[in-house]
């Protein structure tokens, strides 16, 4: 019940949230950017405190909730797992042991950020990651030892850690300024806006290979690493590998929470009117938080996927201690109906929040043009003209709640509808199905947009 409200709490945050942020952001930019010519951030466009809030809103209550979720999920299906082992409480107090290992790893990992003068904002969040990865892996070392825990459990857990880095990595490949994704992206943008569109779709399409293949390879590997204490232990230590990977989710979230941060600041600074060097700094900062904002995407991604999977696994044992033995055969022909129907909500879910998105940001452009065209001297910036932020604020909040809903309901039916009518095979052939294709659409989304992000700011650099 716990991880249940959880994950409803996610899905409204996150998407919800999403839904505010991009509202806000397509709007002010519409109107402002591209129509008005005025600078981004501009004190006159009347959409910029709800595209500053959105910041907040989407990429850090969103993610915290999204992350909270599948940290809660993860530690939950090692412990149902657990139990089914049935050896004392050994195997059920696992994961609180590693998790709270984790806390104090991120802690650590937190206090050696820092940057150096003229120094690289990215590597040094970068390098704080790093950090808690060793100090955590040397800690739950030092506890399997000292606990007697059998070793290839922490070697279970280790793998997961080691396939959320390779996520985090790829990422930053895909979407850092000064990497080739963003570099031909912006190169191709000179010839129009379809190749930029081409292009850096091509690019999202092709980051989604490795973190899938790792995510596939911590799986295998974490099953064959426990596979000699037994069968069931094969599976516990897949749900070890979901825990290894969200065990910094600490620092993750903080890490998140950066690119907000220095966004927002950067707004500041230019509604302030600050000079060119402090706006050239912000960006730089800015730039970084961006790539941030997509590694952290993407490591709550993979988290997820194998949080899923090892909920799936933990489905199964639920079942099979209530009397019913079932095994998801690709081949059964009900498995297979659930696995094509769970492979389809994840598209539909994602189409149904972009066309509310869409939506929404078409109120708020009505509302920009009117107050642009209606309050005297807002356009021109005359002294004491000030737009009105707070009925743009309430069109970004009421339409995100208004559009969540068709999609939310979509996602929590259709499960109970295979669940009811399919039965038990169905259903877990929906689980299976869901997470597959949500795992390539969210990679390929977060890529691709921090990459398109980043390819915009070099283009406005004056660099192509």
């Amino acid at each position: 019940a716990y991880s249940f409200g959880a994950s409803s709490l996610s899905l409204f945050a996150k998407a919800g949230g999403g839904i505010y942020t991009k509202t806000a952001d397509i709007s002010a930019d519409l109107v402002g950017k591209v129509e008005l010519e005025i600078p981004e951030d501009d004190p006159r466009n009347p959409a910029v405190i709800a595209d500053n809030v959105g910041d907040n809103v989407g990429d850090v209550a969103g993610m915290g909730a999204d992350l909270f979720d599948s940290y809660v999920a993860s530690v939950v299906a090692v412990m149902i797992l657990g139990v089914s082992l049935g050896v004392a409480n050994t195997y059920v107090q696992i994961p609180l042991v590693f998790a709270g290992l984790g806390i104090l790893a991120s802690i650590i990992g937190a206090l050696t950020v820092g940057l150096r003068p003229k120094g690289d904002p990215g590597a040094a969040l970068n390098g704080g990651t790093y950090v808690t990865c060793i100090v955590f892996g040397i800690l739950t070392a030092l506890a399997t030892w000292y606990l007697k825990y059998e070793w290839a459990l922490w070697g279970a857990t280790a793998v997961g850690l080691a396939a959320g880095i390779i996520i985090g990595v790829t990422s930053d490949y895909f979407t850092s300024e000064d990497k080739a994704p963003v570099l031909r992206t912006a190169k191709a943008s000179e010839t129009g806006p379809a190749l930029n569109v081409l292009t850096g779709f091509s690019y999202g399409l092709r980051s989604v290979a490795l973190p899938l293949i790792g995510i596939a390879i911590a799986a295998a590997v974490a099953y064959e690493i426990c596979q000699p204490l037994g069968p069931d232990y094969a599976v516990y230590g897949i749900s070890l590998a979901a825990l290894g990977m969200l065990s910094i989710v600490g620092l993750t979230v903080s890490n998140d929470a950066y690119g907000p941060i220095v966004d927002n600041a950067k707004g500041i600074a230019e509604q302030s009117r600050l000079s060119e060097d402090v706006i050239a700094v912000t960006d730089e900062l800015d730039s970084a938080g961006n790539t941030a904002k997509a590694i952290t995407k993407g490591f709550a991604i993979g988290a997820a996927g194998l949080t899923v999977i090892a909920l799936l696994a933990a489905f199964q044992e639920i079942t099979s201690r209530v009397g019913y033995s079932v095994r998801f055969d690709i081949m059964d022909p009900i498995v297979l109906l659930g696995a094509l129907i769970g492979v389809a909500i994840p598209a539909v879910f994602s189409a149904t929040v972009i066309l509310g998105v869409g939506r929404n940001a078409e109120r708020m452009v009505a509302e920009i043009r009117r107050q642009f065209r209606e309050i005297p001297g807002l356009r021109e910036g005359k002294p004491g003209v000030r737009p009105d932020y707070a009925t743009c604020v309430d069109i970004a909040t009421v339409g995100a709640l208004r559009e969540l809903m068709p999609a939310s309901i979509m996602v929590i039916f259709s499960t109970l509808i295979i669940g009811f009518v399919g039965g038990i095979k169905a259903l877990g052939g929906f689980l299976a199905g869901a997470i597959f294709s949500s795992l390539l659409l969210a990679l390929l989304m977060a890529n691709a947009g921090g990459l398109w992000d980043n390819a915009k700011k070099l283009i406005e650099s004056g660099q192509h």
